[in-house]
C-alpha cells in the first residue's frame, strides 16, 4: 500500500510557498531586520493588532517597540481582538490605522489577531470598503499594505498562507477568504513565545494543525507536496503534542509542533480544506466561544469515516502515527474513525457535539450554514466523496 495511489497525476497542480517565515527560539529578535525592511519601503507608521495580553505577557510587544522606534517608526495599537474575531473590529481598527496613517499592519498573536490583521491590510488599501463586503466576497482585492505575522500558538498556519477567517455575528456567518495579497512579508514563529500556551490551548491548535493536513490531503485538489507535508505533520503531532502537554517549557516539543503548524499551513494552502473546516465554521459561528480546534476535534472522527472509502490509501499513510495498522481498504473507515477518537481521548480531548451545547435540533441550521456561508460551499466542493446536504448532516449527527 502506498499514498501515491491516491493522486491523480493528471491534476495539474500549483505549489505555493508565500510567506518568509523566521523559525527557532530567539525568532522575535528578526523584528530588527523586519523594522529596517519597512522603513525601505518607506512604511513610518503601522498598525499592530493584537489580543488583549499575551502580546506583552510573551515579551513580544518589547521587541515589537524597540524595533520600531530604532527606526522611526509611528505605530498605533488595536488591542481588542476577541478569538473568533468579528467584521465590526476589523473596520474600528482600520479607521484607527487610517487616522494615524498606517502603511503596514503588524499581527501578534494566533490565529484571530494575523487573520484580523490581513484583513486590515486590504482595507487599509481599499478605503470605503468595509469587512462585510470584503467577507461577503462583494469585490475582489488584488492589493494589500504589507503585513507582518508574529505567530503566538502552533496551529494555524496563517502566518504561512493565504487565507483569512472573520464572523459576520449578524449572520451567523464565519467566512474563509484566500487572497495572494495576504501573504505576511515576513512571519516570526518562535517557540519561545508560545511556552506560555495553556493546557487546552495546546491541544487545540495542535488538532487544528492536524484538521490541516488530514483535509489538505485528500481534497479533490490534493498533490504529492500537501501528502508529504502532511505525513510529516502527522508524526510530529503525535511525537510532541504530549511532550508539550507534560511539560509546557519544553522548547523542543514547542518547536515541533511550531513547525508542524507552519507546514500544515502551507501543505492547506496547496490542497486546501473540506468537510472538517467546512462544518466547523458554523459551528463557531453560532457559538463564537467556541475554541475553533475543539469545534474540529469533534468532527474529524466522523469526516474520516465518510472520506475514508474514497482515499483510504492515503489516509492509511497519514495517519499511521496515531492509527497503526490501516491498510487502506474502504472497509476500514469505521476502524479509522475510531482510532482517530481514540486518539483525541488519549491527548485529552473527550467532547462531543452535546459537551459544547448543541442538540440535534440545532443540525439543520448548521446544514444551512455550512451551504449559505459565502466560501464553505466551495470547501464543501473540494471533499473526496459526495458531498451534499445528507452527507453534511451525517456528519453533525454522528459527532454527536
Amino acid at each position: 500500500m502506498s499514498w501515491e495511489k491516491g493522486i491523480n497525476i493528471n491534476n495539474v497542480s500549483t505549489i505555493i510557498c508565500g510567506s518568509r517565515v523566521f523559525l527557532g527560539v530567539g525568532a522575535i529578535k528578526k523584528m530588527d531586520f523586519i523594522a529596517e525592511q519597512l522603513k525601505a519601503r518607506g512604511v513610518d507608521c503601522v498598525i499592530v493588532m493584537t489580543g488583549k495580553a499575551a502580546y506583552a505577557t510573551t515579551g513580544a510587544w518589547d521587541y515589537v517597540t524597540k524595533a520600531l522606534d530604532g527606526q522611526g517608526i509611528r505605530y498605533v495599537l488595536y488591542n481588542k481582538v476577541q478569538p473568533n474575531p468579528e467584521t465590526q473590529q476589523v473596520d474600528e481598527a482600520v479607521n484607527i490605522g487610517r487616522e494615524a496613517g498606517a502603511k503596514a499592519v503588524i499581527s501578534i498573536g494566533g490565529g484571530s489577531p494575523i487573520d484580523a490583521g490581513k484583513s486590515v491590510a486590504i482595507l487599509l488599501a481599499y478605503p470605503g470598503k468595509t469587512c462585510q463586503e470584503l467577507y461577503e466576497m462583494s469585490f475582489t482585492p488584488e492589493k494589500a499594505v504589507p503585513n507582518i505575522a508574529i505567530n503566538l500558538t502552533h496551529g494555524t498556519g496563517t502566518e504561512t498562507n493565504r487565507f483569512a477567517v472573520v464572523t459576520i455575528p449578524e449572520k451567523e456567518y464565519k467566512p474563509a477568504i484566500a487572497y495572494d495579497c495576504i501573504y505576511p512579508l515576513y512571519s516570526i514563529d518562535d517557540p519561545a513565545l508560545m511556552a506560555g500556551l495553556p493546557a487546552n490551548q495546546t491541544r487545540y491548535v495542535s488538532i487544528d494543525a492536524v484538521n490541516h493536513v488530514v483535509e489538505g490531503a485528500t481534497t479533490i485538489l490534493n498533490n504529492p507536496f500537501s501528502v508529504t507535508l502532511g505525513r510529516e505533520v502527522m508524526a510530529l503531532v503525535a511525537k510532541y503534542l504530549p511532550a508539550a502537554l507534560k511539560d509546557p517549557n519544553d522548547l523542543t516539543a514547542r518547536y515541533f509542533l511550531t513547525y508542524a503548524a507552519l507546514i500544515a499551513g502551507t501543505a492547506f494552502d496547496n490542497g486546501l480544506l473540506h468537510f472538517t473546516h467546512a462544518l466547523e465554521h458554523p459551528l463557531s459561528g453560532m457559538k463564537p466561544e467556541l475554541a475553533h480546534g475543539l469545534g474540529l476535534a469533534i468532527l474529524l472522527p466522523a469526516v474520516v469515516k465518510e472520506a475514508y472509502p474514497a482515499v483510504g490509501a492515503v489516509l492509511a499513510d497519514l495517519l499511521s502515527p496515531i492509527v497503526p495498522g490501516l491498510t487502506g481498504d474502504a472497509g476500514e473507515a469505521a476502524k479509522a474513525s475510531k482510532g482517530v477518537r481514540d486518539w483525541l481521548d488519549s491527548v485529552g480531548v473527550t467532547e462531543r457535539m452535546g459537551c459544547i451545547g448543541f442538540t440535534k435540533a440545532d443540525i439543520p441550521r448548521l446544514v444551512q450554514l455550512a451551504f449559505e456561508t459565502p466560501g464553505l460551499a466551495g470547501l464543501i466542493g473540494c471533499a473526496p466523496v459526495n458531498n451534499d446536504r445528507a452527507v453534511v448532516e451525517r456528519i453533525y449527527t454522528d459527532s454527536f
